[in-house]
């Protein structure tokens, strides 16, 4: 199971990784990794096509529940898909940057 850290979610970022929240609206607005573009994760099987094909998304949740499901979904569907382990409330607890609000990159 392609499943990656916290650390390596930073270290992918840092290189424009994509970054899928699966998590639902009112979720996102209240802090989301910069960058990570929405989808929750009951439109994910109407909406996969519209995601990048041929390089890796790195799909996030709350903790990691939600984005391990998204992530097999993708994989089956021939994405190149992770998980985030831990999710946005790993991502928080160890001091990484935080978007509050709708946009993706500024609050």
């Amino acid at each position: 199971m392609p499943v990656v850290t916290i650390d390596q979610l930073a270290a992918a970022r840092a290189t424009g990784a994509y970054v899928l929240d699966v998590r639902e609206p009112s979720e996102y607005v209240e802090g989301h990794v910069p960058g990570a573009e929405l989808l929750p994760m009951g439109q994910v099987p109407v909406r996969h096509t519209d995601l990048p094909k041929g390089e890796p998304v790195y799909v996030i949740c709350r903790s990691g529940n939600r984005s391990r499901t998204v992530m097999d979904y993708l994989v089956r569907a021939g994405h190149d898909a992770y998980s985030v382990d831990g999710g946005t409330m790993a991502w928080i607890s160890q001091g990484h940057p935080v978007v509050t609000g709708p946009n993706r990159d500024r609050a």
